[in-house]
């Protein structure tokens, strides 16, 4: 069972309301791949992720996600699932009314995490591996962009995901930032955990050789590490 895909759909049929977004989608992603996700905004490249975390009920089409059965997932479901998924996003996501070491307890607290000796640790130990260790203490507002990102991606660590779906996170970021954010989850994608990159940006890709999917004209077209279909 661990040599099973992290993500596995086929023949799924993605849909926003009543409409159509995606159609047809054969998708399969193993452990420990770093995968780009490109498309123009409003190819669906959120909607493909929103229904990977159990945002967007999957109505047509076989999908399983880390063991999750997303075609029968029960809404009491959802929390566990996204246990096993981090995620982090454009525009951060922090609460600004609180320091980042409690923007990380308050994430611990709420997926079900009680001895604070464990938490405090699993902290420290997320804070240090996106190379915060000394800024537990700081306000959102005291940080940069890319410090904040940073934060994101710790937070989105913080439950040992085997998932990080990684959605425009250096959409807001300069090129010299996004390129510390980029080496970040391509070193996490590298102790195991597959990550997905959703992005527009295309100008960072060529740096790492590896799988890119196209979301365009309503399907998902696997495209080679240099951009040509497959």
């Amino acid at each position: 069972m661990s040599d099973a895909p992290i993500i596995q759909l086929h023949g799924v049929r993605i849909f926003q309301r009543e409409n159509l977004i995606l159609d047809s989608v054969d998708f399969t992603v193993n452990k420990g791949e770093f995968l780009y996700l490109i498309g123009r905004t409003g190819s669906g490249k959120s909607s493909l992720m929103r229904t990977l975390y159990g945002d967007l009920p999957l109505k047509e089409g076989e999908g399983h996600v880390c063991g999750f059965d997303l075609s029968k997932l029960k809404r009491n479901q959802i929390p566990h699932l996204r246990r096993k998924i981090g995620i982090v996003f454009q525009d951060f996501q922090l609460l600004t009314d609180r320091t980042v070491n409690e923007n990380l307890l308050f994430v611990l607290k709420a997926t079900g995490w009680k001895e604070r000796t464990r938490m405090e640790e699993r902290i420290q130990q997320v804070l240090e591996k996106v190379g915060l260790a000394n800024k537990g203490y700081k306000m959102p507002h005291e940080l940069s962009g890319g410090e904040q990102q940073r934060v994101s991606v710790a937070r989105a660590l913080l439950n040992d995901p085997e998932l990080i779906l990684a959605d425009e996170p250096t959409g807001n970021l300069d090129p010299e930032t996004t390129e510390e954010i980029l080496d970040l989850l391509f070193d996490i994608s590298r102790s195991g955990r597959c990550v997905i990159m959703a992005t527009h940006d295309y100008t960072h890709m060529k740096k790492f050789n590896t799988r890119v999917v196209r979301s365009e004209n309503g399907k998902l077209l696997e495209l080679s590490a240099a951009g040509a279909t497959v």
